[in-house]
C-alpha cells in the first residue's frame, strides 16, 4: 500500500539530502585543491606540454583550414555568425578543426555558397577581394571533398505508407477506391517537404484502430462487388452433402473438425499469391504456414455457415491488410558495414512507389524476377514503361503540389468571402487541378524550364472566365496560350498566387519568398524576434497601393535589410495579379497604376512586370536544377537530403543541365543514382570509418 509522506518523512529526506551534498561538495573540494596543488608547483610545465600537445595534434587538413578558412572566416564572417549573435543562427566562430567543418558539411556548402554568390559577407561589411573568395572556397572545398570521397547511400529506415500510398495500393491490390487521406489522420511533412519522408511516418494508436477499420471497410466493398470478389476467389467451394454428414459424424462430442483437401488446396491457391503481392515480396515457408493455419482455424469454427469459405478468406485478406509486412515498406538489413545494392524486388518498389506510389505491377515483378532490375537497360525499359503509363499522373498528384506548396488550397486556404465571393470551392479545385494537369503535360513534353516561363497553361472554362481569357467552353482541362496578359508558367497559376497572398490582399513578402526558396532553393531565415510585424507597423496603410512604403519603413531596421531587399522586389514583380491570381493593371479599381518594377540580385538588374520577372529567373538555371534536384531525389528516397548526397545531386543537376531539362532523362538518370539502388544497414556509424 501506497501512503502519503508525513512530515517527519520529508524532514529525514532533506537531511540525507543534505549529508550527500555536503560528501560530494567535500570531494569536489578536495579534487579542486589537489589541481590547484599540482598546476601552483607545475604550472609552466604543464602549460607548455598542454600547447605543445595542441600543435602536434594538427593534422595537415587541420593546418590547411586554420591558413587558408578559419583566417577569412575571423575577419569578415565571425563579427555577426559568432556565440553572441549567431545571425541567422549561424555560428561560425566554434570551428577550429578541419574535421568539425566535415561533420557540419551543409552547413559549409552554404557558406561556400554565400560566398561564391558575394551574398556574403553583407555589402554594409569590409568586402572580400576576389583573391581571398577563392581560397576560402578552394580550402572548404577540399575538406569536403575529402570526407565525400567514400560513397554512402545515406540512411533508409523502415517506413510505413504514407496516406496517399495506402490508398493508391489499396486500389491496384484489389480494385477499391479508399480516400485514405479524408479517413486517417493527417500527415505532417519531413525533409524537403513531402509526406512521405521516413521519419515523419511514425505509428500512433489511434492510426492503428484505423487501419483495423479500414480493413474491414475494403473488404465489405470488396464482397459487395461480384466483379472484385471474383477476381479475388476465382474458384469459391461449398461441402457436399456427404461432407457435411462426414464433419458432423467427426465432431460428435465436440471433437475438432480439421481443414480437410478440397477447400485447403483452394484456400492455399488464393491467399499465397495474393499474399505474395500484398507485402510486395515472397513468403517464407512459416509465413505461408501462419497464413494458412489462420484461415484453416476459421474456417473449420464456421463451416457449417453460408459462405463460410467466402467468409474466412475474407478475414485472411484483412489480416494481411493490418499486417506491418504491407502497412511497413520494408528492406533487408544485412548484417555489414559496407553499403550493398538492395534486392530486385525492393528497387522494383522503390521503383514503383516513387513513379506511381504504389505497389509494382504484374510486368514489373517479372522484370524483377527473371532479369536483373540493377541493369541500367532493363532499368531504364521498365522506368520509360511506367512514365508512359496513365498511373504516372499520381507522381505529377503527389510531388508538385506538396513541392509549390498548394496542397491545402482546396481544403484550408481562405480568401475573405465578401472581398472574393467567386473564390468558390469548385475553383479552388480547379486551380490545383491546372497545377498538376500543367507539370503532367510540360514533363511529357520535355521541357522543365517552362515550369518557369511560357506563353500557355492548362485550364477550362471556368479557370479561363476567371483569368478573362476567351473562347474556351467545357470542364476539359486543354491548353490554352495568353496573348493578352503576361501570364504562363507556374508564377502565373492562380493556386500559387493565392496560395502566397494573404485572404484580403496580396503579399509581396510572401510571393517573394515562395520564389526563392521554392523555385531556387534560397533559404530565407525566421525574421528576428524584436522586429514588429508588417500589420503592427502599418499605421497609415489602407490598401495594397501603400504596401510599398510600407515595407521600406519596414526592412529600415538594418537586421531586416538583407532578406527583404531579396524577396520584396520579387513579390512586386507579381503586383498585376491579385489575391486570387485575376490580373489586374491598376489598384483601386484600376484607378493607380500598379509599379511592378524591382532589381533583382547583388548584380542589380533591373526588371518590370511578370514577364521581364521570368526571364530573369531563366537566367538562374543552375539554382533551379539544383533545387528542382533536391525536391525529386528526397521525394525518391522518402528522407532528407544530407551532405553526404553532394556528388548525386552535383551529377543528376549537370545531368538535367546537359539534357536541356528533358524530365523523361532525368528521372531515369535518378533511378539508376547510387542512393536509390543502395542502402547501408540501419547499425551503421555513418562517421564510423571518416578520418580526415
Amino acid at each position: 500500500m501506497i501512503r502519503a509522506l508525513t512530515s517527519s518523512d520529508i524532514e529525514v529526506l532533506v537531511t540525507y539530502s543534505e549529508n550527500q551534498a555536503r560528501v560530494q561538495h567535500s570531494f569536489f573540494c578536495i579534487f579542486l585543491r589537489t589541481v590547484q596543488s599540482l598546476i601552483h608547483s607545475y604550472g609552466l610545465i604543464l602549460v607548455c606540454l598542454f600547447g605543445h600537445l595542441l600543435v602536434t595534434a594538427e593534422t595537415p587538413a587541420d593546418k590547411d583550414f586554420h591558413k587558408n578558412v578559419r583566417v577569412y572566416i575571423r575577419a569578415h564572417c565571425s563579427s555577426c555568425h559568432n556565440s553572441a549573435e549567431s545571425k541567422g543562427g549561424v555560428n561560425l566562430d566554434v570551428y577550429d578543426f578541419a574535421f568539425n567543418v566535415a561533420r557540419r558539411g551543409q552547413l559549409f556548402q552554404k557558406v561556400v555558397k554565400a560566398v561564391e554568390d558575394k551574398t556574403m559577407p553583407p555589402n554594409n561589411r569590409t568586402r572580400m577581394t576576389q583573391a581571398e573568395r577563392d581560397t576560402m572556397v578552394a580550402g572548404i572545398n577540399r575538406i569536403l571533398d575529402k570526407a565525400l570521397a567514400k560513397k554512402d547511400p545515406g540512411p533508409q529506415i523502415m517506413r510505413r505508407l504514407s496516406h496517399r500510398e495506402y490508398g493508391y495500393t489499396v486500389k491496384d491490390l484489389l480494385g477499391v477506391d479508399f480516400d485514405a487521406l479524408a479517413y486517417f489522420p493527417s500527415e505532417a511533412s519531413g525533409g524537403e517537404g513531402f509526406d512521405n519522408q521516413s521519419r515523419v511516418l511514425y505509428m500512433t494508436p489511434l492510426l492503428w484502430e484505423r487501419y483495423y477499420e479500414a480493413a474491414d471497410s475494403i473488404m465489405r466493398q470488396v464482397r459487395a462487388d461480384d466483379d472484385l470478389w471474383s477476381g479475388l476467389v476465382p474458384k469459391s467451394y461449398q461441402p457436399s452433402v456427404f461432407r457435411r454428414i462426414g464433419n458432423w459424424w467427426k465432431g460428435r462430442g465436440d471433437n475438432p473438425i480439421e481443414l480437410w483437401s478440397k477447400p485447403a488446396i483452394r484456400a492455399r491457391e488464393t491467399i499465397l499469391p495474393l499474399a505474395w503481392k500484398t507485402y510486395r515480396r515472397f513468403l517464407d515457408p512459416q509465413e505461408e504456414e501462419e497464413l494458412l493455419t489462420f484461415f484453416a482455424t476459421v474456417y473449420t469454427e464456421n463451416w457449417q455457415k453460408k459462405n463460410a469459405f467466402d467468409d474466412a478468406l475474407a478475414v485472411v485478406f484483412k489480416r494481411m491488410l493490418v499486417s506491418p509486412k504491407f502497412l511497413f515498406r520494408m528492406e533487408a538489413n544485412l548484417p555489414t558495414n559496407t553499403p550493398y545494392e538492395v534486392n530486385n524486388l525492393e528497387l522494383a518498389s522503390r521503383l514503383s512507389y516513387f513513379l506511381w506510389s504504389s505497389m509494382p505491377d504484374a510486368q514489373l515483378y517479372e522484370a524483377a524476377y527473371r532479369e536483373n532490375l540493377h541493369d541500367s537497360t532493363v532499368l531504364r525499359r521498365e522506368a520509360q514503361r511506367m512514365i508512359s503509363d496513365p498511373k504516372f499522373k499520381r507522381f505529377s498528384e503527389s510531388f508538385v503540389p506538396q513541392w509549390l506548396g498548394v496542397q491545402d488550397l482546396v481544403r484550408n486556404h481562405q480568401a475573405d468571402p465578401n472581398k472574393f465571393p467567386e473564390f468558390t470551392s469548385s475553383l479552388k479545385e480547379a486551380l490545383s487541378q491546372e497545377v498538376i494537369e500543367y507539370f503532367n503535360y510540360v514533363f511529357k513534353q520535355g521541357d522543365l524550364l517552362k515550369l518557369i516561363d511560357s506563353d500557355f497553361s492548362l485550364i477550362n472554362e471556368e479557370l479561363a472566365q476567371h483569368y478573362q481569357v476567351p473562347n474556351v467552353v467545357g470542364s476539359e482541362m486543354r491548353v490554352v496560350h495568353f496573348t493578352e496578359q503576361p501570364r504562363g508558367g507556374i508564377l502565373g497559376m492562380g493556386a500559387v498566387l493565392a496560395a502566397t497572398s494573404l485572404p484580403t490582399r496580396t503579399s509581396p513578402v510572401l510571393r517573394g519568398q515562395w520564389v526563392l526558396e521554392n523555385l531556387l532553393g534560397t533559404r530565407i531565415p525566421p525574421p528576428p524576434p524584436d522586429v514588429p510585424d508588417l500589420v503592427e507597423a502599418r499605421g497609415h496603410v489602407k490598401d495594397e497601393f501603400d504596401l510599398r512604403g510600407l515595407l521600406e519603413f519596414h526592412r529600415e531596421p538594418s537586421e531586416c535589410q538583407g532578406c527583404h531587399q531579396k524577396m520584396d522586389p520579387i513579390g512586386f514583380g507579381l503586383e498585376n495579379f491579385d489575391a486570387i491570381g485575376r490580373w489586374r493593371d491598376g489598384y483601386r479599381e484600376g484607378t493607380v497604376a500598379i509599379d511592378a518594377s524591382g532589381i533583382w540580385g547583388a548584380d542589380q538588374i533591373a526588371f518590370d512586370g511578370p514577364l521581364e520577372l521570368r526571364s530573369i529567373l531563366l537566367q538562374d538555371k543552375d539554382k533551379f536544377a539544383e533545387n528542382l534536384t533536391r525536391k525529386m531525389l528526397s521525394y525518391a528516397l522518402g528522407r532528407g537530403l544530407l551532405f553526404l548526397d553532394t556528388h548525386t545531386i552535383n551529377n543528376l543537376k549537370n545531368q538535367m543541365i546537359k539534357s536541356n531539362f528533358k524530365g523523361e532523362d532525368f528521372l531515369i538518370g535518378l533511378v539508376n543514382s547510387y542512393p536509390f539502388r543502395h542502402r547501408r544497414s540501419d547499425q551503421v556509424d555513418q562517421y564510423k570509418d571518416n578520418v580526415l
